[in-house]
């Protein structure tokens, strides 16, 4: 570990000279790259200097308890050692955390798309409760979701509904909300009070900017048409909705939430990148087997992730066995401890992979 570390404080030496270099100041995004990477490495510079001074006060105290006679030196000096050997093990657990490989995406913006799936009217209905649970967690991170697209259902909620979230960290932590979520509860329109089974499938995608995933136009078909809203109303006369369809990937991507169809158009090109990623990230996966066993947040939109049991009040988390029996507080966006176990079964899962190579 020690080796590790010293190779990232190199590094982050020879980054902050670059930094200052003429060449790289004028070069934005050179400089943006770099000066991100700076601020990256800083936070793991830091703690392993916190911990090096941590080894030198105890080795220090070491000394003292070895050559020290008088009683009232050596009795402070095992006073520091039993402070300073916990805090030792807590440097290096942190360490091991921040020298887990970092998925580079993870301070990304995201796309959050819902679909309806099993249970018609229900399904739609859970959909909307999914879209208005995510609303809440956004909210309370002080994140910024806006909607791009959606598709009422016939009895409230929505069949497909694709947003955008903004702030920070956003990517790292809804990344694990991927996969089909799961509704046992009595529908409104069930008379008998049967409980139904019915499921949502959620996927989040980082944006990808121009660089990352290049679009050729030349593939991209651009239609425009009136944005509309509930019961299918004319919201305007002009024609500021976009539809573009990748021909070589049949993809289609609709925005009408701006009234300008400029701005709907950048929209939905950045709902287009992060598909196309999605795609060419999941091709690479299968290509060198990367993808872990575990499942935990890999983002794969197939797999079931977690089941909401309204009678019972219980939400549980299938990856990783974990249950909650406050499902009134989840649904109103309390999601954090779930993604906080996902993130620490992740990290865990990675570090074993670490040990293994």
């Amino acid at each position: 570990m020690t080796d590790k570390l010293e190779e990232i404080k190199h590094r982050f030496e020879e980054v902050g000279q670059l930094l200052v270099q003429p060449d790289i100041i004028t070069d934005m995004k050179k400089y943006s790259q770099l000066n991100k990477e700076y601020k990256d490495l800083e936070k793991v510079v830091r703690k392993y200097e916190e911990y090096q001074n941590v080894l030198s006060n105890i080795e220090s105290a070491k000394d003292v308890l070895n050559t020290e006679k008088d009683p009232e030196f050596r009795e402070m000096a095992k006073a520091e050692m039993e402070e300073l050997n916990p805090k030792k093990e807590q440097i290096e657990e942190e360490l091991k955390q921040m020298l887990i490989p970092k998925d580079p995406n993870d301070s990304k913006d995201v796309i959050l798309e819902i679909r309806a799936g099993t249970g018609g009217d229900e399904a739609a209905i859970f959909a909307g409760d999914l879209f208005r649970m995510y609303q809440r967690f956004a909210e309370k991170l002080g994140w910024k979701m806006s909607i791009m697209d959606f598709q009422e259902g016939t009895s409230g909620g929505y069949k497909e509904i694709v947003s955008s979230i903004s702030g920070e960290d956003v990517y790292g932590q809804m990344k694990y909300e991927s996969g089909v979520h799961r509704v046992q509860r009595v529908p409104a329109t069930e008379t008998q009070g049967r409980v139904h089974t019915s499921a949502a499938s959620v996927a989040v995608l980082p944006e990808m900017d121009e660089v990352e995933v290049e679009i050729d136009m030349n593939e991209v078909r651009k239609d425009t048409y009136c944005s509309s809203g509930p019961g299918g109303q004319s919201v305007n006369t002009t024609y500021s909705a976009i539809r573009l369809t990748h021909i070589p990937t049949g993809i289609v991507v609709t925005c009408q939430d701006q009234k300008s169809q400029l701005k709907n158009f950048d929209k939905a090109l950045k709902v287009l990148r992060s598909r196309l990623y999605e795609i060419e990230l999941k091709k690479h996966n299968e290509e060198v087997g990367a993808q872990r066993k575990s499942m935990v947040g890999s983002g794969d939109r197939s797999d079931k992730i977690r089941t909401y049991n309204y009678p019972q009040g219980r939400v549980t988390d299938h990856r990783i066995g974990y249950s909650q029996h406050n499902l009134p507080t989840v649904m109103d966006g309390e999601i954090g401890l779930f993604i906080e176990k996902l993130r620490l079964a992740d990290h865990a899962a990675r570090m074993s992979e670490g040990s293994m190579d």
